[in-house]
């Protein structure tokens, strides 16, 4: 008798699509908003274009000079800052050049030009801190997430509210209806549909019941919960989580890091080679307007800023796209990492699999003294005071379909046996294969062989029937190892503790050719190792503490949602779900980042090159070099924060 699981189909979810698409819109426009450069620049283009309508006008020429110069302040005085200070530390900054740039159009009289390259500049500085911004803003809500107060209740059943960041590991706090939970921690009584989707992403509330972990933050539905805290707040899934996209945006991608080193000795010969061409035409008797024009054009369409926007924004827009959808990564040289990926080595337990038990399977031994219904009952009546996983995942399914399970007496957990308890009149076993005295009935062999975990269940000294539990592969197991085959050189590569035999019924439903069980974690880096002795650049996928070497050793990391705190402080990366799909979603979207970054790069580098030839060997005019240099560092920006929007997401999902 085989025990299949029903199938439940989430009901759908109806809202208002548009009042949502306007909210959406409206906070976007808020967040943009409260960017400092967003608006210094909004007053730059305002003061630019008053100028220019009262030049275009006739007004008088003080007017319109004073509307330019204010243009120069309101959206110059940053970058002049941040310029002044990179001199101050013997450095020259591509700011301080655009400034100095500025201020010779001003010298030779060409205001309006001057202003235009002071107000693109400063757009798109503030395009580039909107791109790095919104990789903490999309999760830095979490931090108002979890309730300020908390109901605490005391060893007497007392209640008294305290400060939620008061709350240590151990206490016992009441969750009433439409309340947040105050922290992590485990349910100790009650049942509750809780609205997960801050932290999990789940679109719908999920079941909550004795025994499941709940997250601070999240919001109870109609039931009452008594939560134990598992996490003081420094170290709940939100703290974690905002701790993590918080170093994201601090840090740079190596790739960036080298574009920097670059732009330093760039400004310099810039600037030299503007000296040069102001010098040697005055040196040959030229005029000075014309050889200051002509160096000041090309100061300008020769610096690297479109080079130094062309790299940053893409990788930081798929830290925040990521972020969105329940994958925090840890920096922007990750998703460098993630998409040059060759091949992906997987856990088993807890990443391929659920990582718990499952009862499948319910065997009868004894036919004529007992039923397969009454013998499931027998047994969960014995395991429902047991705190083995085994015993939970009977009693589980016992109350998933609805059994009635008896009352039990004289329970008892016998280390490396298993456990026994009375039942009405019946005396009750449930053994381990290992615990099992006598000849072990060919059915327990058979599901041992099978991968799965026998439990026998002995009625009165009777073997009376096999009990086969399994740790069920993710539903999403097979599409995402067909996916993650599909990108990378083949099918990824199982590395798992586990036996043999376990490891073969999870490759069998899945299509993994290269498995290795029973690894200890230091066997675990060594084949790790020797697959990047192979030529491969391996990204590791684990949850648990034995996976945490192997993760650090690996090109990159994933840790599941679930996993182990050492898992989670040592992975590149955290599927904050838990679900397997979104490996290959992330790995698609990082190579996405890589053909538009390197695509802005092409096409700044070429806007460069075709300007500074042009100025050097002919008549650029200056305004034609400003919107043309300007004009491609906006469009590289802007190419680079389309990689924000969901189009994004899902057309890496679908590969």
């Amino acid at each position: 008798m085989t025990l299949t699981a029903f199938e439940v189909t989430a009901p759908e979810v109806s809202f208002d699509r548009v009042r949502n698409r306007t909210a959406r819109a409206t906070s976007w426009r808020a967040a943009l908003w409260s960017v400092v450069s967003v608006r210094w620049a909004a007053v730059a283009l305002a003061l630019f274009l008053a100028g220019l309508v009262a030049q275009v006008n006739g007004a008088p020429m003080a007017l319109w000079w004073t509307l330019y110069l204010g243009c120069y302040l309101a959206g110059g005085w940053g970058s002049a800052w941040a310029g002044a200070k990179a001199l101050r530390n013997k450095a020259l900054d591509v700011d301080l050049l655009m400034i100095v740039a500025a201020i010779g159009a001003v010298a030779i009289g060409q205001i309006f030009d001057g202003a235009l390259l002071i107000v693109i500049f400063a757009t798109s500085g503030a395009l580039d801190e909107v791109a790095t911004r919104h990789t903490a803003d999309s999760v830095k809500g979490l931090l108002s997430l979890a309730p300020e107060q908390a109901v605490l209740v005391d060893g007497a059943g007392n209640e008294r509210v305290v400060p939620a960041s008061e709350l240590v590991v151990g206490d016992r706090v009441v969750v009433r209806p439409g309340e947040r939970i105050p922290a992590d921690g485990v349910v100790l009584s009650g049942e509750s549909d809780v609205d997960q989707c801050s932290i999990t992403g789940e679109s719908v509330p999920v079941v909550r019941a004795a025994g499941d972990d709940v997250f601070a933050g999240t919001v109870n539905g109609t039931g009452v919960l008594r939560v134990a805290v598992s996490r003081d707040s420094s170290h709940s899934v939100v703290a974690r989580i905002v701790e993590l996209v918080s170093e994201a945006s601090a840090t740079k991608a190596q790739y960036q890091l080298f574009v920097e080193k670059i732009e330093r000795r760039y400004s310099v010969a810039v600037v030299a080679a503007t000296v040069a061409l102001i010098a040697i035409p005055l040196m040959l008797g030229a005029a000075l307007q014309p050889a200051l024009l002509r160096a000041m054009t090309f100061m300008i369409v020769a610096s690297p800023c479109a080079v130094v926007l062309a790299t940053m924004p893409p990788l930081l827009c798929v830290i925040a796209n990521a972020g969105r959808h329940g994958i925090l990564l840890k920096s922007a040289a990750v998703v460098e990492r993630f998409a040059d990926i060759s091949i992906v080595a997987l856990d088993k337990t807890g990443t391929l699999t659920c990582g718990m038990p499952r009862l499948t399977a319910v065997e009868v031994l004894r036919p004529e003294l007992i039923d397969g219904s009454k013998l499931f009952e027998f047994a969960a009546a014995a395991e429902q005071f047991s705190e083995h996983p085994v015993g939970r995942a009977i009693v589980r399914e016992a109350r998933r379909r609805g059994v009635a399970i008896p009352a039990a007496d004289d329970f008892r957990a016998v280390p490396g046996r298993g456990v026994r308890a009375t039942v009405g009149r019946d005396f009750v076993e449930v053994c381990s294969p290992q615990g099992f005295r006598g000849v072990l009935p060919r059915e327990v062999t058979d599901l041992v062989d099978a991968g799965a975990t026998a439990a026998v269940v002995v009625i009165n000294g009777v073997a009376a029937g096999v009990l086969g539990l399994t740790d069920e592969i993710r539903c999403d197991a097979v599409d995402s190892v067909a996916a993650l085959t599909e990108l990378t050189s083949g099918p990824p590569v199982l590395l798992t503790g586990d036996n043999p035999r376990a490891a073969q019924h999870v490759v069998r439903d899945t299509g993994i050719v290269d498995v290795r069980a029973g690894l200890l974690p230091e066997q675990k880096v060594a084949a790790v190792r020797d697959l990047q002795a192979r030529g491969h650049r391996v990204l590791v996928v684990g949850d648990g503490v034995n996976d945490a070497p192997a993760m650090a050793t690996a090109c990159a990391s994933i840790a599941m949602g679930a996993g182990s705190d050492l898992a989670l402080q040592t992975a590149d990366a955290v599927t904050v779900c838990d679900e397997l799909h979104t490996i290959p979603t992330i790995i698609g979207m990082a190579r996405q980042a890589r053909r538009v970054a390197t695509a802005n790069l092409v096409f700044a580098g070429s806007v460069i090159a075709v300007l500074v030839l042009w100025d050097l060997f002919g008549q650029l005019p200056l305004p034609l070099g400003v919107a043309g240099h300007e004009g491609s560092t906006l469009l590289v920006a802007l190419n680079g924060m389309r990689l924000l929007g969901n189009r994004t997401w899902r057309s890496a999902a679908a590969g």
